[in-house]
């Protein structure tokens, strides 16, 4: 199976004065159903260096959570970690997939402006997919109607909204969907996975 470094969500453990890295379950048997092996990544970037140099890292999974802070998020120190891993995956030419706030990171990343969206926290979305119809769930709150070279948009909310990104090197590409939530997974998702990561 191929090794993915996952990032992780930051909570704030008030009661404890703690800042805890977690990740949801169904993404690590998200993975595991598409035959790879997620690596979970601590939010300290030197830490995300030193994981990726001592173990064979296929590719990046960047996921959601957390606003950016740059919109008001309170995980800096996971801005600072992915955009380390987005470094790495750089120097290495090893795939990236952004989810969620992972694709807006990707696009905040190469000058894409995100703007506060309304109507897409909602378990059923339907959006155009490669240009034909497809149902999503959706739970964000700031996205881009626009898309700028080297980012082109392969999906899209029925409101301009974009809901998809690939890169023109071929390498870096994101969702906005959450395909860890579906229930049965969707094949569709499950294929993507693991043709973008070459583990089918």
């Amino acid at each position: 199976m191929s090794l993915i470094a996952v990032s992780q969500r930051v909570e704030v453990d008030s009661r404890f004065g703690e800042r805890r890295d977690c990740l949801d379950h169904l993404w690590t048997k998200f993975m595991m159903a598409c035959g790879l092996t997620p690596i979970l990544v601590p939010n300290e970037a030197a830490a995300a260096r030193s994981l990726c140099r001592a173990v064979p890292v296929g590719g990046i999974l960047l996921t959601g959570g957390n606003d950016l802070s740059t919109y008001g998020g309170d995980a800096p120190e996971r801005d600072v970690t992915e955009n380390a891993l987005m470094d790495i995956a750089e120097e290495r030419a090893i795939p990236v997939l952004g989810v969620c706030r992972g694709m807006q990171l990707i696009q905040h990343r190469l000058g894409i402006r995100l703007e506060r969206v309304a109507g897409h926290v909602t378990g059923r979305q339907l959006v155009s997919i490669g240009g034909k119809p497809a149902e999503v769930n959706s739970y964000h709150n700031f996205g881009a109607t626009e898309t700028l070279p080297p980012l082109e948009a392969w999906a899209f909310a029925d409101d301009g909204v974009v809901k998809a990104v690939r890169h023109a090197n071929g390498r870096i590409m994101g969702i906005m969907w959450h395909p860890e939530r579906l229930s049965p997974f969707a094949p569709r998702d499950i294929l993507f996975f693991q043709q973008f990561f070459g583990s089918h």
